[in-house]
């Protein structure tokens, strides 16, 4: 008897029946490969996870009518970053509206102290991953400690003087308004030491520009050894405008230059009120500022020094002002 399991069945050649189109999408394929961060499997994603969450909580918590905004009314916030460098801030009193602080952070002395001075003020301590670190600082040294320095508050330079005449006149303050106003400094650190100087010789207010000046960052705060609590720094939108203002208020306008009209030994008016205008050590007071002042007055210096740094030359001119005023 013949076997026939293992007869093969001829195929007749022709159209195979299809899917009726139904298979086209596994044919097109998955398309191109989702980035790192949108799979949701992928550290990536999971990192800018965090940081979208951080950043929301940053956003929360930031004061709506508390800060003063910045120039042009853009709020702005200052970080110090690196150990050696919180420890400073917090030594020296910086204000300050968080310490961030990175997860499992080796500790050290530097370390224990930022977080004891940080509990003894205050101060929020957040734990923070190592990325949103490397984002808040855009990749700076942080070693793992970010300071967050809220904006400074800057009074208004015509509100501040007008106060503070008015004051005078009432009987209220016992010194005629003494002021420093900057022209083209842009030196923290030189803002800082103006700024302590105005408060060793009971001065009442330092008078930035708004624009191409230095504020009030951190590094002014320090250089300031805690004077930026006591003295008020005020901006002004133009300052050769608020120095015509200063005038009708009855407030002598003094500029700082070595060619100037009249010696600092020789000042007449230093017991009336008074704001002294001092340019940045290159370029010295600029050419509007200069029309705008009603004396221009010199300091005696050996002739071999071509000039004294800003602060230096404030510094010795404030003394002689409370000098001649306690005569």
């Amino acid at each position: 008897m013949a076997n026939n399991g293992n007869r093969s069945v001829k195929k007749k050649k022709g159209p195979s029946a299809g899917t009726g189109g139904h298979g086209r999408k596994a044919l097109e394929g998955k398309g191109p490969t989702p980035k790192a961060e949108d799979r949701v499997y992928h550290k990536a994603y999971k990192n800018k996870q965090l940081a979208e969450r951080s950043a929301a909580k940053r956003g929360a918590a930031r004061p709506s009518g508390g800060a003063r905004s910045g120039p042009k009314g853009r709020a702005t916030e200052e970080l110090v970053t690196g150990r050696n460098s919180v420890v400073e801030a917090l030594r020296a009193g910086i204000p300050a509206k968080a310490l961030h602080v990175a997860i499992r952070i080796e500790m050290d002395d530097r370390v224990k102290e930022s977080l004891k001075l940080a509990a003894e003020r205050g101060i929020p301590l957040l734990e923070t991953g190592k990325p949103e670190l490397d984002r808040m600082t855009e990749d700076a040294v942080h070693q793992g400690l970010v300071l967050q320095i809220p904006p400074y508050e800057y009074e208004d330079a015509y509100e501040l003087a007008e106060e503070t005449v008015a004051k005078w006149k009432k009987g209220h303050i016992s010194n005629a308004p003494l002021f420093v106003a900057l022209d083209g400094i842009t030196d923290p650190r030189n803002l800082g030491a103006i700024i302590r100087s105005v408060s060793a010789f009971s001065g009442h207010g330092v008078i930035v520009p708004e624009r191409r000046s230095v504020g009030v960052t951190a590094s002014a705060w320090k250089t300031s050894a805690g004077a930026a609590v006591r003295v008020p720094v005020a901006r002004a939108s133009n300052l050769n405008n608020a120095l015509k203002q200063f005038k009708n208020m009855g407030i002598y306008v003094l500029g700082l230059d070595g060619d100037g009209d009249v010696s600092l030994p020789d000042l007449t008016v230093a017991t009336e009120p008074v704001c002294i205008v001092v340019g940045s050590e290159g370029k010295g007071l600029s050419r509007l500022v200069r029309e705008n002042c009603d004396q221009i007055v010199s300091i005696p210096i050996d002739s071999a020094m071509e000039s004294l740094n800003a602060s230096m030359a404030v510094g010795i001119s404030l003394y002689e002002v409370s000098r001649q005023r306690s005569a």
